[in-house]
Protein backbone atom coordinates (compact mmCIF):
# COMPACT_ATOMS: atom_id res chain seq x y z
CA UNK A 1 0.00 0.00 0.00
CA UNK A 2 1.86 3.30 -1.04
CA UNK A 3 1.56 6.66 0.90
CA UNK A 4 0.01 8.54 -1.89
CA UNK A 5 -3.17 6.17 -1.64
CA UNK A 6 -4.88 8.66 1.15
CA UNK A 7 -5.38 10.81 -1.56
CA UNK A 8 -7.66 8.18 -2.75
CA UNK A 9 -8.86 6.73 0.21
CA UNK A 10 -9.23 10.03 2.18
CA UNK A 11 -12.47 10.97 -0.17
CA UNK A 12 -14.14 8.33 -0.22
CA UNK A 13 -14.03 7.65 3.86
CA UNK A 14 -15.30 11.68 3.80
CA UNK A 15 -18.09 10.52 1.57
CA UNK A 16 -19.28 7.78 4.15
CA UNK A 17 -18.84 10.16 6.92
CA UNK A 18 -21.46 12.83 5.20
CA UNK A 19 -23.95 9.97 4.02
CA UNK A 20 -23.41 8.75 7.87
CA UNK A 21 -23.92 11.79 9.02
CA UNK A 22 -27.19 12.64 7.01
CA UNK A 23 -28.43 8.66 7.80
CA UNK A 24 -29.96 9.03 11.84
CA UNK A 25 -31.81 12.59 10.69
CA UNK A 26 -34.07 10.76 7.93
CA UNK A 27 -34.37 7.93 9.58
CA UNK A 28 -35.68 9.50 12.40
CA UNK A 29 -38.35 10.99 10.56
CA UNK A 30 -39.56 7.31 9.57
CA UNK A 31 -39.74 5.97 13.09
CA UNK A 32 -42.42 7.27 14.57
CA UNK A 33 -44.48 5.55 12.34
CA UNK A 34 -43.10 2.21 11.32
CA UNK A 35 -41.01 -0.01 13.05
CA UNK A 36 -37.05 -0.45 13.42
CA UNK A 37 -36.75 -3.71 12.15
CA UNK A 38 -39.24 -2.67 9.01
CA UNK A 39 -36.98 0.64 8.53
CA UNK A 40 -33.87 -1.69 8.58
CA UNK A 41 -35.54 -4.65 6.50
CA UNK A 42 -36.26 -1.62 3.73
CA UNK A 43 -32.59 -0.30 3.76
CA UNK A 44 -31.22 -3.92 3.01
CA UNK A 45 -34.10 -4.85 0.06
CA UNK A 46 -33.40 -1.83 -1.38
CA UNK A 47 -30.00 -2.19 -1.36
CA UNK A 48 -29.59 -5.69 -2.46
CA UNK A 49 -31.83 -5.08 -5.44
CA UNK A 50 -30.53 -2.29 -6.67
CA UNK A 51 -27.01 -4.21 -6.14
CA UNK A 52 -27.87 -7.38 -7.77
CA UNK A 53 -28.88 -6.01 -10.41
CA UNK A 54 -25.98 -3.65 -11.41
CA UNK A 55 -22.95 -6.05 -10.54
CA UNK A 56 -25.16 -9.04 -11.72
CA UNK A 57 -25.30 -7.38 -15.19
CA UNK A 58 -21.84 -6.25 -15.31
CA UNK A 59 -20.64 -9.61 -14.26
CA UNK A 60 -18.90 -8.74 -11.08
CA UNK A 61 -20.68 -11.20 -8.95
CA UNK A 62 -18.28 -13.37 -7.29
CA UNK A 63 -20.26 -14.65 -4.08
CA UNK A 64 -19.01 -18.00 -4.01
CA UNK A 65 -15.30 -16.80 -3.09
CA UNK A 66 -16.64 -15.57 -0.14
CA UNK A 67 -17.27 -19.11 1.28
CA UNK A 68 -13.55 -20.84 0.68
CA UNK A 69 -12.63 -22.26 3.53
CA UNK A 70 -10.01 -19.70 4.57
CA UNK A 71 -12.56 -16.52 4.11
CA UNK A 72 -15.65 -18.33 5.54
CA UNK A 73 -15.51 -17.46 8.89
CA UNK A 74 -14.86 -13.84 8.03
CA UNK A 75 -17.62 -13.57 5.83
CA UNK A 76 -20.22 -15.16 8.77
CA UNK A 77 -18.86 -12.89 11.25
CA UNK A 78 -18.95 -9.72 8.54
CA UNK A 79 -22.24 -10.75 7.89
CA UNK A 80 -23.63 -11.02 11.79
CA UNK A 81 -21.78 -7.30 12.34
CA UNK A 82 -23.26 -5.51 9.78
CA UNK A 83 -26.56 -7.29 10.32
CA UNK A 84 -26.40 -6.47 14.21
CA UNK A 85 -25.33 -2.91 13.87
CA UNK A 86 -27.98 -1.82 11.61
CA UNK A 87 -30.66 -3.27 14.18
CA UNK A 88 -29.56 -1.81 17.30
CA UNK A 89 -29.07 1.27 15.39
CA UNK A 90 -32.10 1.62 14.19
CA UNK A 91 -33.73 0.80 17.35
CA UNK A 92 -31.42 3.30 19.57
CA UNK A 93 -32.84 5.79 17.67
CA UNK A 94 -36.36 5.18 19.16
CA UNK A 95 -34.92 5.67 22.79
CA UNK A 96 -32.23 9.17 22.12
CA UNK A 97 -31.39 11.60 19.54
CA UNK A 98 -29.15 10.79 16.95
CA UNK A 99 -26.70 13.19 17.63
CA UNK A 100 -26.13 10.78 21.05
CA UNK A 101 -26.40 7.86 19.15
CA UNK A 102 -23.99 9.25 16.65
CA UNK A 103 -21.88 10.64 19.81
CA UNK A 104 -22.02 6.73 21.04
CA UNK A 105 -21.14 5.31 17.53
CA UNK A 106 -17.73 6.70 17.91
CA UNK A 107 -16.63 3.76 19.59
CA UNK A 108 -16.99 1.53 16.84
CA UNK A 109 -13.87 3.39 14.78
CA UNK A 110 -11.74 3.94 17.94
CA UNK A 111 -12.16 -0.02 18.15
CA UNK A 112 -11.43 -0.86 14.65
CA UNK A 113 -8.31 2.16 15.47
CA UNK A 114 -6.98 -0.58 18.02
CA UNK A 115 -8.21 -3.71 16.06
CA UNK A 116 -6.09 -2.49 12.93
CA UNK A 117 -3.11 -2.19 14.82
CA UNK A 118 -3.39 -5.01 17.09
CA UNK A 119 -4.91 -7.80 14.77
CA UNK A 120 -3.86 -6.06 11.06
CA UNK A 121 -0.59 -5.53 11.28
CA UNK A 122 -0.84 -1.82 10.89
CA UNK A 123 1.77 1.02 12.44
CA UNK A 124 0.43 3.71 14.35
CA UNK A 125 2.42 6.99 15.07
CA UNK A 126 2.60 8.43 18.43
CA UNK A 127 1.35 11.70 16.55
CA UNK A 128 -1.77 9.57 14.80
CA UNK A 129 -2.23 8.42 19.01
CA UNK A 130 -2.73 11.34 20.14
CA UNK A 131 -5.05 12.76 17.15
CA UNK A 132 -7.55 9.65 18.17
CA UNK A 133 -7.36 11.10 21.74
CA UNK A 134 -8.46 14.44 20.70
CA UNK A 135 -11.12 12.82 18.83
CA UNK A 136 -12.66 11.04 22.38
CA UNK A 137 -11.74 13.91 24.40
CA UNK A 138 -13.26 16.35 21.76
CA UNK A 139 -16.68 14.48 21.35
CA UNK A 140 -17.41 14.49 24.91
CA UNK A 141 -16.45 18.39 25.33
CA UNK A 142 -18.77 18.30 22.42
CA UNK A 143 -22.03 16.71 23.97
CA UNK A 144 -20.78 18.09 27.82
CA UNK A 145 -24.30 18.85 28.21
CA UNK A 146 -25.55 15.23 28.19
CA UNK A 147 -23.19 13.54 29.90
CA UNK A 148 -24.88 14.13 33.28
CA UNK A 149 -27.23 11.72 31.99
CA UNK A 150 -25.05 9.19 31.13
CA UNK A 151 -23.08 9.34 34.40
CA UNK A 152 -26.34 9.61 36.88
CA UNK A 153 -28.35 6.54 34.99
CA UNK A 154 -31.72 8.37 35.97
CA UNK A 155 -33.39 7.87 32.44
CA UNK A 156 -33.75 4.26 31.73
CA UNK A 157 -35.04 5.51 27.90
CA UNK A 158 -31.87 7.22 27.53
CA UNK A 159 -29.65 4.02 28.79
CA UNK A 160 -31.86 1.61 26.99
CA UNK A 161 -30.90 3.52 24.27
CA UNK A 162 -26.77 4.08 24.83
CA UNK A 163 -26.42 0.13 25.46
CA UNK A 164 -28.58 -0.36 21.76
CA UNK A 165 -25.79 1.77 20.32
CA UNK A 166 -23.07 0.51 22.18
CA UNK A 167 -24.15 -3.08 20.80
CA UNK A 168 -24.15 -1.37 17.21
CA UNK A 169 -20.97 -0.09 17.34
CA UNK A 170 -19.26 -2.94 18.84
CA UNK A 171 -20.85 -4.50 15.98
CA UNK A 172 -19.48 -2.47 13.15
CA UNK A 173 -15.75 -2.35 14.35
CA UNK A 174 -16.41 -6.23 13.98
CA UNK A 175 -17.37 -6.32 10.75
CA UNK A 176 -14.92 -2.94 9.73
CA UNK A 177 -12.11 -5.76 10.97
CA UNK A 178 -13.64 -8.68 9.08
CA UNK A 179 -13.81 -6.23 5.70
CA UNK A 180 -10.52 -5.42 6.00
CA UNK A 181 -9.18 -9.27 5.80
CA UNK A 182 -11.28 -10.37 2.98
CA UNK A 183 -10.61 -7.21 0.89
CA UNK A 184 -7.17 -8.70 0.49
CA UNK A 185 -8.66 -11.55 -1.50
CA UNK A 186 -12.25 -10.89 -2.64
CA UNK A 187 -13.61 -7.00 -4.07
CA UNK A 188 -15.49 -5.45 -1.33
CA UNK A 189 -19.09 -5.44 -3.02
CA UNK A 190 -19.35 -8.57 -3.50
CA UNK A 191 -19.24 -8.95 0.40
CA UNK A 192 -21.91 -5.92 0.61
CA UNK A 193 -24.08 -7.61 -2.15
CA UNK A 194 -24.48 -10.64 0.07
CA UNK A 195 -25.10 -8.53 3.62
CA UNK A 196 -27.92 -7.13 1.74
CA UNK A 197 -29.18 -10.30 0.51
CA UNK A 198 -29.16 -12.16 4.67
CA UNK A 199 -30.65 -8.77 5.63
CA UNK A 200 -33.48 -9.01 3.03
CA UNK A 201 -33.72 -12.79 4.31
CA UNK A 202 -33.23 -12.42 8.26
CA UNK A 203 -35.02 -9.17 8.72
CA UNK A 204 -38.50 -10.27 6.59
CA UNK A 205 -39.79 -12.59 9.47
CA UNK A 206 -39.87 -9.91 11.51
CA UNK A 207 -40.69 -6.33 9.74
CA UNK A 208 -44.10 -5.29 8.51
CA UNK A 209 -43.67 -4.28 5.02
CA UNK A 210 -47.59 -3.35 4.85
CA UNK A 211 -47.15 -0.71 7.67
CA UNK A 212 -45.40 1.42 4.84
CA UNK A 213 -48.79 2.21 3.44
CA UNK A 214 -49.39 5.03 5.92
CA UNK A 215 -46.50 7.13 5.02
CA UNK A 216 -46.71 10.76 3.54
CA UNK A 217 -44.75 11.63 0.57
CA UNK A 218 -41.97 13.32 2.54
CA UNK A 219 -41.69 9.88 4.41
CA UNK A 220 -41.46 7.76 1.43
CA UNK A 221 -38.73 10.08 -0.18
CA UNK A 222 -36.77 9.33 3.22
CA UNK A 223 -37.52 5.83 3.16
CA UNK A 224 -36.42 5.72 -0.70
CA UNK A 225 -33.13 7.86 0.30
CA UNK A 226 -31.77 5.22 2.95
CA UNK A 227 -30.63 2.12 0.61
CA UNK A 228 -29.16 4.57 -1.55
CA UNK A 229 -27.47 5.77 1.52
CA UNK A 230 -26.74 2.05 2.17
CA UNK A 231 -25.10 1.95 -1.27
CA UNK A 232 -23.46 4.84 -0.87
CA UNK A 233 -21.59 5.25 1.98
CA UNK A 234 -20.52 1.30 2.21
CA UNK A 235 -19.70 1.34 -1.19
CA UNK A 236 -17.42 4.05 -0.76
CA UNK A 237 -15.96 2.50 2.69
CA UNK A 238 -15.57 -0.51 0.48
CA UNK A 239 -13.13 0.87 -1.61
CA UNK A 240 -11.45 3.42 1.13
CA UNK A 241 -10.54 0.19 3.24
CA UNK A 242 -8.97 -1.20 -0.53
CA UNK A 243 -6.55 2.01 -0.72
CA UNK A 244 -6.15 3.58 2.84
CA UNK A 245 -5.07 1.48 5.95
CA UNK A 246 -7.97 1.04 8.15
CA UNK A 247 -7.22 2.83 11.39
CA UNK A 248 -6.92 5.70 9.00
CA UNK A 249 -10.39 5.55 7.50
CA UNK A 250 -11.68 5.08 10.53
CA UNK A 251 -10.45 8.06 12.21
CA UNK A 252 -11.77 10.32 9.56
CA UNK A 253 -15.12 8.89 10.30
CA UNK A 254 -15.19 10.30 13.67
CA UNK A 255 -16.05 13.71 11.38
CA UNK A 256 -19.90 11.86 11.24
CA UNK A 257 -21.15 13.17 14.34
CA UNK A 258 -20.73 16.89 13.58
CA UNK A 259 -21.70 16.38 10.31
CA UNK A 260 -25.21 15.01 11.66
CA UNK A 261 -25.26 18.11 14.22
CA UNK A 262 -24.85 20.47 11.30
CA UNK A 263 -27.41 18.94 9.82
CA UNK A 264 -29.42 18.55 12.38
CA UNK A 265 -28.92 22.73 12.88
CA UNK A 266 -29.50 23.46 9.73
CA UNK A 267 -33.01 21.98 9.26
CA UNK A 268 -34.10 23.46 12.65
CA UNK A 269 -33.34 26.90 11.21
CA UNK A 270 -35.83 25.61 8.22
CA UNK A 271 -38.16 23.12 10.22
CA UNK A 272 -38.15 23.44 13.60
CA UNK A 273 -40.81 20.62 14.28
CA UNK A 274 -38.64 17.99 12.46
CA UNK A 275 -36.25 17.33 14.37
CA UNK A 276 -34.66 18.67 17.48
CA UNK A 277 -31.16 19.90 17.45
CA UNK A 278 -28.45 19.83 20.49
CA UNK A 279 -28.36 23.26 22.08
CA UNK A 280 -24.32 23.92 22.14
CA UNK A 281 -22.36 26.08 24.68
CA UNK A 282 -18.71 27.23 24.02
CA UNK A 283 -17.47 24.16 25.52
CA UNK A 284 -19.25 22.09 23.07
CA UNK A 285 -17.71 24.46 20.14
CA UNK A 286 -14.61 23.86 21.15
CA UNK A 287 -14.98 20.30 21.05
CA UNK A 288 -15.92 20.33 17.86
CA UNK A 289 -12.76 21.70 16.59
CA UNK A 290 -10.91 19.37 18.96
CA UNK A 291 -13.15 16.52 16.67
CA UNK A 292 -11.98 17.94 13.31
CA UNK A 293 -8.11 18.55 14.47
CA UNK A 294 -7.82 15.29 16.02
CA UNK A 295 -9.91 13.24 13.10
CA UNK A 296 -7.70 15.08 9.96
CA UNK A 297 -4.49 14.45 12.28
CA UNK A 298 -4.92 10.63 12.50
CA UNK A 299 -5.85 10.84 9.44
CA UNK A 300 -3.41 12.15 7.46
CA UNK A 301 -0.24 11.84 9.64
CA UNK A 302 2.48 11.59 6.82
CA UNK A 303 4.51 9.96 8.78
CA UNK A 304 3.11 6.84 9.64
CA UNK A 305 4.57 3.67 7.38
CA UNK A 306 1.97 1.56 5.77
CA UNK A 307 1.75 -2.46 5.30
CA UNK A 308 0.74 -4.03 2.65
CA UNK A 309 -2.20 -6.58 3.17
Amino acid sequence: MKESNWKIGLPLALVTAFMWGLLPIAMKGLLNDISATTVTWFRFTGAALIATIFYSWNRQLQLRTLFHRRLRIYTLIAIAGLLGNYIAYSSGLRYIPAESVQLILQLAPILLVIASVIWLGENFTLRQWVGVAMVVLGLLLFFNQRLHTLINGTDKQYLIGIGLALVAAVAWSLYGVMQKKISASVRPHNLLVLIYLAGFLCFLPISSPGSVARLDGLEWMLLLFLPANTLISYGAFGKAMMHWEASRVSATLALAPLMTLLFSAIINVFWPTYIEAETLNWVSWLGALCVVCGSLSAAISRRAKSVSH
